[in-house]
């Protein structure tokens, strides 16, 4: 399955660039980042100076796709354990910046 915008939240997502948008956390609101970990409830953001772990709930990121398309995606939508929300079926929530 390619990576396109419709199936971003069930694909890897670690080595993807990622802009925080918005936030219940406002220190990290702009953060420009690639994603180097995931958890369930969390992703692992890697800086040219530090890395930083922010939670997926209450956060919306746009991540950077290869073919340079951006993606909006609520974080909500993405709390699981990655290996299963790759398998499960999602929500059509997501959309193309």
């Amino acid at each position: 399955m390619n990576l396109t915008p419709e199936s971003l939240a069930r694909h890897e997502l670690i080595g993807l660039d990622v802009l925080v948008e918005c936030s219940s956390e406002p220190g990290i609101v702009g953060l420009r980042a690639q994603v180097v970990d995931e958890t369930r409830n969390t992703f692992l953001l890697e800086t040219e100076r530090k890395v930083v772990r922010i939670p997926k709930k209450n956060t919306s990121l746009i991540f950077l796709l290869p073919n340079g398309q951006k993606v909006r995606v609520a974080g909500s939508i993405l709390v699981s354990q990655p290996e299963n929300r790759i398998s499960k079926r999602m929500q059509r929530t997501r959309w193309k910046l």
